[in-house]
């Protein structure tokens, strides 16, 4: 008889590394991957920040053939309030026997030491499989496996409204100031991906309006089918 492995669910923003660290836990084969764990607004029924679409985010987990976990968050929520609800959200995942919780973060120290303290005495085990991974050699890899990513959130201090509804690709990558990181894992931009070597099949997105919210520049994705 085989080692039962534990059951675990990504964090998942829609974005491309919550997607390439379920690619790489799928990889190592550790845990029995069951589903995808996001936070939704109540107001707009989109993830926070990346401002995808409720729908487009089931369309991914239909992809991938994952279950979908969601918590809804007022907007503003208070820290108090997203914890009380995510906390909620970890016993309910204790009581489907749910025991890890994989995350994308690359090298944030605070982002990773706040998620271990929230996570500490729930019984559930963050785990983070591409930490420290170098930026460059990892925002090529996912080109070059064909992942499809579009670039849907620019913070306009260091990125203007021009790189925001761009598919990133090394056209992206080579018009990125210097002093940006090519993942943007310092919040420079956010993406959603539309392809990946895990989905079924690629979602089809057309592009939407284009604005700015609460000091961000924003690109609408909006499916295409079904």
């Amino acid at each position: 008889m085989g080692t039962i492995k534990p059951k675990a669910v990504v964090a998942w923003s829609s974005g491309k590394d919550c997607a390439y660290a379920l690619l790489h836990a799928m990889d190592q084969c550790n845990s029995d991957i069951v589903g995808l764990f996001t936070t939704i607004s109540e107001t707009s029924d989109r993830v926070a920040m990346h401002g995808t679409r409720s729908t487009l985010l089931q369309k991914q987990a239909d992809a991938l053939g994952l279950d979908l976990i969601t918590v809804s968050l007022p907007w503003p929520c208070s820290n108090e309030i997203y914890e009380t609800r995510t906390r909620l959200a970890y016993q309910q995942m204790i009581d489907q026997n749910i025991s890890v919780i994989i995350f994308g973060d690359l090298f944030l120290k605070d982002v990773r030491a706040y998620r271990e303290t929230q996570l500490h005495g729930t019984g559930i085990t963050p785990v983070f499989p591409i930490w420290g991974r170098d930026t460059q050699e990892l925002v090529h890899d996912m080109i070059n496996k064909n992942f499809d990513i579009r670039v849907v959130t620019c913070d306009p201090r260091v990125l203007d409204h021009r790189f925001v509804g761009r598919q990133l690709n090394k056209e992206f990558l080579d018009d990125l100031p210097t002093n940006v990181d090519p993942c943007g894992e310092n919040g420079e931009f956010h993406t959603a991906v539309m392809n990946m070597p895990l989905f079924s099949e690629p979602i089809k997105v057309s592009w939407g309006p284009h604005e700015t919210r609460d000091g961000f520049d924003y690109a609408d994705l909006i499916l295409t089918e079904g």
